[in-house]
């Protein structure tokens, strides 16, 4: 190809991803603006978050970043990033972090750490993102990384035998199924005791997208495009490299292998706990799974 025929490629490249940025905003600002109150829970603006609401929100004064981080939506890779760039040039290389440094208390300065006059100035200035995830797909990955993976046992294994408890009545089940997850899930008593886990909250119950004007929104299943873009918008494309992930495929087919033994009655219940995270951030209702 000439070099003309790669400025061209370029440019349509770069508007093509312009455009879905800004139909992303478009939506989420419709959605948000027909719903506010029901969406955000009756909490009209910022200053009706509480610290704890404000957990996700991720600082970097030194570049004037928000980060708002979801569980299970490349956020280990997208904290590394933040670790880097809180601790300046020459910036390391992202993917040399340790999982540990970017998820152990203190190691990332939390929006809730601040006063609260200077939190609400830095939600005006700061340049704010977030990565979301196709809700069901985030469920099930959650499930198996918390649920079918050793390493996961000290802390999750309790809650997994609770679980059992309730919903599998068999004397001496191996693990949870993902139906006994999402009874769990469905059950009215699982929130009037404990908020959910962050790794299944919604999304927006995270980062509050009708309260909080994000600048821009990623998706999972456009990671490294996305992330590339973002690092454009930051003008950091230059300086830090984004940790290569994985491609992420899920086909319809991938979905009904997971529910195939969830009752049709749940899976449309399971759908209207996440309705709102499927429209506002644009992901198609799954009829496939809900018709029947």
């Amino acid at each position: 190809m000439s070099v003309y025929g790669w400025d061209r490629f370029h440019r349509k490249r770069a508007e093509r991803i312009h455009n879905l940025q800004e139909g992303r905003k478009q939506l989420l600002k419709e959605i948000c603006e027909n719903d506010k109150e029901a969406i955000s829970k009756g909490k009209r603006s910022l200053e009706d978050l509480s610290d704890r609401e404000l957990e996700n929100l991720v600082v970097d004064d030194k570049h004037g970043i928000i980060y708002c981080y979801i569980p299970k939506v490349a956020c280990t890779n997208l904290k590394r990033v933040m670790y880097v760039l809180k601790h300046g040039e020459p910036y390391q290389d992202p993917s040399s972090i340790y999982d540990q440094y970017v998820h152990g208390f203190g190691n990332l300065r939390l929006l809730s750490s601040y006063p609260r006059i200077e939190r609400k100035a830095k939600l005006k200035h700061y340049t704010k993102f977030l990565f979301v995830r196709d809700p069901f797909v985030r469920l099930i990955s959650a499930f198996r990384d918390k649920f079918e993976d050793s390493k996961n046992d000290f802390y999750y294994k309790p809650l997994s035998q609770h679980i059992q408890r309730l919903y599998d009545h068999t004397p001496y089940p191996p693990r949870i199924t993902f139906y006994n997850f999402i009874q769990y899930l469905l059950d009215p008593q699982t929130e009037q005791n404990l908020p959910f886990d962050p790794h299944w909250r919604q999304m927006h119950r995270l980062c509050h997208p009708c309260l909080i004007q994000y600048d821009f929104i990623g998706h999972q299943e456009t990671l490294q495009e996305d992330a590339e873009q973002l690092l454009n918008t930051l003008k950091l494309q230059n300086d830090i490299k984004f940790p290569p992930s994985y491609v992420n495929i899920t086909t319809p087919e991938y979905l009904s292998g997971w529910f195939r033994k969830v009752p049709l009655v749940e899976r449309m219940k399971l759908y209207k706990l996440y309705e709102t995270d499927f429209k506002l951030f644009g992901y198609r209702k799954p009829d496939e799974l809900l018709d029947g």
